[in-house]
């Protein structure tokens, strides 16, 4: 009977409406996020390492594939912060990515200062045009470009 007391009330304490923010925190407390635009470059090793190890890894447990890219070439940067300097600093890259079957595919992807896991890091997202199954970027990987 306890828990379910206990349980009701912090139910009930939990559905209270929020409260605006204070004199306090709208003019000194909410500064806003300060970025250093530190960003690895394209060509980055620890990048493509990344890139090559979760498209595998999503190709493996998703599609029941055993495709890898095995190399990126060609690679060069368009697009550095396109957006408002307040905006998370993104760097855009292209390149070529050979695949394990033997093709060549257009590959996209971004690698931003704070997508890493809980915000630490830089974070990457990409796009193999051509396998791009879950149309996350469709059409094409055009989404995945700025």
């Amino acid at each position: 009977m306890r828990r379910f007391a206990l349980f009701v009330l912090i139910a009930l304490a939990s559905a209270s409406p929020a409260a605006a923010a204070s004199w306090w925190e709208l003019n000194f407390g909410l500064s806003g996020p300060r970025y250093d635009a530190i960003v690895p470059v394209c060509e980055d090793p620890g990048v493509l390492r990344y890139i090559y190890s979760k498209f595998s890894h999503n190709e493996n447990s998703n599609w029941n594939s055993n495709l890898e890219i095995v190399g990126i070439e060609r690679i060069r940067e368009i697009a550095w912060r396109p957006w408002d300097a307040q905006t998370i600093p993104r760097r855009f890259c292209m390149g070529v990515a050979h695949i394990s079957d033997g093709s060549h595919r257009e590959i996209s992807y971004s690698i931003n200062e704070t997508g890493g896991w809980v915000g630490v890091g830089y974070g990457v997202e990409w796009c193999v045009r051509g396998l791009d199954r879950e149309w996350a970027y469709h059409p094409a990987c055009q989404m995945a470009q700025p």
